[in-house]
């Protein structure tokens, strides 16, 4: 029952809560994906930054997640998460609004893009973590698969419109207009986020909980991943993939500019091949792993996804002929990604009772997505000592770690159901 009285809606997309997120999710994305690619082609096209610059500035941009993840993790379970979307969506909206401001006043240099980087970049972890938790307190259970791969498939959507409409504005406009894009998408996901009605039940023991015990509750999140082998197994495979291609992206933003000879705009559409990938692989995470097994599906997408990028170091020629390569190895890459993305996301949500899933979230993107900062300082330095074409191939080959933990653990086992979980509550039970 809804909390009205009235039986809970059948279809997911009846269910007004859900597309309000939907909707907010797929603009915040967008805003996201274009920033993300604004900000170090501003760096590379526009300020010349050197190989050692870029992976500085992608650092910054990734240290939030590092340095805040937990912190956010034990917050947000505290929290109504409608309330921490819509802050962190008004602060990512003033952050690129203000680089806007300065870029068409002449003041964008590299130092205020690392405060907005750093910025833009820590208000980013408290959405992510949020909106990851807050599917679980919207949906019943069996919607999950459901709910994850339609809020999969719009950040899909918005690696096909980020960094194409990003590197067009750059390109054709200036990268101050697109900064203004990116903060238009916040706004909107504000606007969208804000018309969530359910109100999300918060423990007692969290309401009165004093700050002295925050230590505690991250505790608690690191011990419970850490003792669950799949969600251990997870963390691992995804700070191996993680790690690598953070330092692979930072030598690819200047292999292709530099080494191929490519525009802004030709870079953002490369960039933009993963998204329709994704968009393929978010419908097949709802149909393959029932057919084929978890497992088996798990592994496959990974291996292939994550091998793709060792083709593009052989590249030579004109942008006719290495662009639409770029483009296949972005939409076998994001097909693959977008398949483990899905299927993990599941196998950590079934596994996680209610009350601990924003500490699970932000204890696996702490340990995942906090290697990236040391990966994109990697990265830069292997590009100034080694070339581009090297370190590409040598990050590229790294990103196959992950598959090859995974292939060692029991995820590499699961079968056309995931095991019953520990404790996920139907948000539909009065």
């Amino acid at each position: 029952m809804s909390d009205s009285g009235r039986p809970a809606p059948s279809s997911l997309w009846r269910n007004g809560d859900f597309r309000s997120l939907w909707v907010g999710q797929t603009v915040s994305q967008l805003g996201e994906q274009t920033s993300l690619l604004v900000l170090p082609l501003f760096a590379v096209l526009t300020l010349d930054a050197s190989a050692g610059q870029l992976g500085v500035l992608r650092a910054v941009g990734q240290a939030p997640i590092l340095l805040l993840s937990l912190l956010v993790g034990a917050w947000v379970d505290g929290w109504r998460t409608r309330t921490v979307m819509v802050l962190t969506d008004v602060g990512r909206t003033l952050a690129l609004g203000a680089a806007a401001l300065g870029g068409l006043l002449g003041l964008l240099g590299l130092p205020a893009l690392l405060v907005v980087a750093f910025t833009v970049g820590a208000l980013s972890v408290f959405f992510d973590v949020a909106y990851q938790a807050s599917l679980v307190r919207l949906v019943r259970r069996d919607q999950l698969v459901r709910g994850n791969s339609a809020l999969e498939g719009s950040r899909s959507a918005a690696q096909i419109g980020g960094p194409a409409l990003g590197g067009a504005l750059v390109s054709l406009l200036s990268a101050p207009i697109a900064a203004a894009a990116g903060a238009l998408f916040f706004a909107v996901s504000f606007l969208s986020i804000r018309r969530i009605r359910r109100r999300e039940p918060i423990p007692e023991r969290q309401r009165s909980e004093r700050p002295s015990r925050t230590g505690r509750r991250i505790h608690e999140g690191l011990r419970f991943v850490v003792g669950d082998t799949s969600l251990r197994t997870v963390c691992l495979a995804s700070a191996a993939f993680q790690f690598c291609f953070a330092a692979m992206m930072t030598v690819y933003l200047l292999f292709l500019p530099r080494e191929l000879h490519l525009s802004g705009t030709a870079v953002g559409l490369a960039l933009a091949a993963t998204g329709p990938g994704a968009l393929l692989g978010s419908v097949l995470a709802a149909r393959l792993p029932g057919r084929f097994g978890y497992g088996v599906v798990l592994m496959s997408a990974a291996a292939l996804g994550d091998g793709a990028f060792l083709c593009v170091p052989a590249l030579h020629g004109s942008a006719a002929v290495t662009v639409p390569v770029l483009v296949a190895v972005g939409f076998v890459f994001g097909t693959g990604g977008q398949l483990v993305n899905v299927m993990v996301m599941a196998v950590r949500q079934t596994a996680t009772p209610d009350g601990m899933q924003g500490r699970a979230a932000a204890t696996i993107t702490f340990v995942g997505m906090g290697m990236t900062p040391l990966g994109s300082l990697l990265g830069g330095f292997l590009a100034q000592e080694w070339g581009l074409r090297t370190s590409l191939l040598v990050t590229a080959a790294g990103m196959l770690l992950s598959p090859v933990v995974m292939a060692l653990s029991p995820l590499a086992r699961l079968g056309r159901t995931l095991p019953a979980g520990a404790g996920h509550t139907d948000p539909s039970s009065p």
